[in-house]
């Protein structure tokens, strides 16, 4: 019993947020977001397999070369610190 009670407090919930939505259009304008969002991305040229493959190896290597420079950077100020301090 207790479950059916929850079930119909749910949904009775669920059908107020929905009539609430659509009464004040916002249903409708998340309708012609989404609609013309579809538009836009049907606009765009997408980069070939190719392209994404070296775009990638790009960010790879600049994500490794930006870690081992940090860890660099860290190496020395840490040395500096112990012959300050």
């Amino acid at each position: 019993m207790k479950d059916t009670i929850w079930i119909i407090v749910t949904a009775a919930v669920t059908l107020g947020i929905f009539a609430y939505l659509w009464r004040g259009g916002h249903l409708a304008r998340f309708a012609d977001y989404v609609r013309q969002t579809r538009e836009e991305l049907r606009k765009c040229t997408w980069p070939t397999f190719e392209e994404l493959k070296g775009s990638t190896v790009v960010i790879a290597i600049s994500i490794v070369l930006l870690g081992g420079f940090t860890v660099l950077v860290d190496f020395v100020f840490t040395l500096a610190m112990r012959q300050l301090f």
